[in-house]
């Protein structure tokens, strides 16, 4: 996978020209050794990181660095690091003299990085310590502001560097967490190709045909990954990488997070609300995109005809059950998208055609299961974390954490929440 043929950019048919600007994305082994000195040449650098990410890179990234003034952000590695307000002034109160931030690890420290790099306009250089994620190039960083889950916008890198001898020998859950990732690509095409029939949202084929072309080429690599295969962990690095370009290009988050997404983050944020249990967010992905596949597969045999009507104020009252303190801005932001606003059963049955085709080109639900079981992936463990009760309440109220229209906007439309009493064919009602 040719990523620096990417960096140039694309003048593409879709009338836009994308772009990602960094400067270089080494992954290869010993690349920390061989790469990280040049790409930093200043000379006062905060390093960013936790316990576990310290000690799987960070010595190795110092004695790389020797001669620099190096201070250091350390967050404590046995327990879940949440990229909230704490976490971010404390990376912004070691700032004071510093030229350069370099995270060094993955999901949380890069976003982390990605966005005090944002907030404060110094750069930023991340060394990948697990191929368990795709953000390291893209320009969102999924914060955990105001107890929501957001997406908000931020910078790139200067550069990216991944030491395949380090990824490979990452836990093996951060490597199925990396799979489980790319293979939810599937799911997050089809969300987006279908806001496009339904609403005319802008879409880009060549954006939208890489994306598959890079999920394809991972989807066969699962036991060799389980293996610790260097060749493997390496295209799966560069895919995870070349998808972060690909929302850079797009100028959001559309081509790799749709429905399986916003379920992966129903479960999270209602996990740290309740206290509750909730996996690896590419795990969650992963098993999610089996939950899509499902859905999309009940949705062609029930057909598009009739529609559930929706009570705004049943619906604001299982918000509250649901969310509890965070129920009136998920509110909040379904009124300002106005995804509720809009009666789409009309839509349905006009373009049931088209979205027929594209349901049923999808990879289905016994196909995920495959792929996912050869990485050591059971969607069972999905049932076993969650249960019943809570993956139904996911499915019908994970869409009101985004304001994006996804196959689970589309199933509450036409099934309801699973509890709706009324099933008459009645325009969506305004909140």
């Amino acid at each position: 996978m040719d990523i620096k043929l990417l960096l140039d950019g694309v003048d593409c048919s879709c009338g836009r020209r994308h772009e990602c600007n960094i400067e270089a994305v080494y992954v290869e082994c010993g690349a920390i050794t061989a790469r990280l000195s040049g790409l930093c040449p200043e000379e006062r650098i905060l390093i960013v990181a936790d316990g576990n990410t310290y000690s799987a890179a960070g010595e190795l990234c110092e004695s790389a660095l020797t001669g620099k003034s190096l201070s250091r952000v350390i967050f404590d590695g046995g327990c879940i690091l949440i990229p909230d307000e704490r976490a971010i002034e404390r990376v912004r109160s070691e700032l004071s003299d510093c030229e350069l931030i370099l995270g060094v690890g993955s999901g949380v420290i890069q976003d982390l990085c990605k966005y005090v790099s944002h907030l404060s306009g110094i750069p930023y250089v991340i060394v990948a310590t697990a191929p368990s994620m795709d953000g390291y190039a893209s320009t969102g960083a999924a914060m955990i502001l105001g107890g929501m889950k957001e997406t908000v916008a931020a910078g790139l890198p200067r550069a990216i560097i991944a030491d395949v001898d380090i990824l490979r020998n990452a836990p093996i859950d951060m490597i199925k967490a990396g799979y489980g990732d790319i293979i939810g690509k599937y799911s997050a095409l089809a969300d987006w190709r279908l806001s496009a029939i339904v609403n005319g949202e802008y879409f880009c084929e060549y954006i939208a045909r890489e994306t598959a072309r890079i999920a394809d080429l991972v989807a066969p690599l699962g036991e060799r990954l389980l293996a610790r295969d260097a060749e493997a962990v390496c295209i799966l690095t560069e895919a995870l990488v070349a998808v972060g370009i690909m929302m850079s290009f797009a100028g959001s988050s559309r081509p790799a997070s749709g429905s399986e997404h916003h379920l992966s983050h129903f479960f999270e944020i209602v996990g740290i609300l309740r206290g509750e249990k909730y996996l690896p967010h590419g795990i969650d992905v992963a098993y999610s995109t089996v939950l899509t596949s499902e859905l999309r597969e009940s949705l062609l045999l029930r057909g598009f005809e009739g529609g559930v009507f929706h009570d705004a104020e049943r619906y604001k009252s299982k918000m509250k059950q649901i969310y509890g303190k965070l129920a009136d801005s998920c509110i909040a932001l379904q009124e300002r998208s106005g995804l509720y606003a809009v009666n789409r059963l009309p839509l349905y049955r006009e373009r049931e055609a088209e979205i027929r085709a594209l349901f049923s080109s999808l990879p289905s639900g016994a196909e995920i299961r495959r792929l996912l079981s050869s990485a050591g992936l059971d969607v069972a463990e999905l049932y076993r974390t969650y249960g019943e009760r809570k993956i139904g309440e996911a499915k019908a109220y994970a869409k009101d954490l985004k304001d994006r229209y996804t196959v689970l906007c589309m199933s509450y439309d036409l099934l309801g929440d699973g509890m709706d009493q009324d099933k008459s064919e009645q325009s969506l009602a305004k909140m």
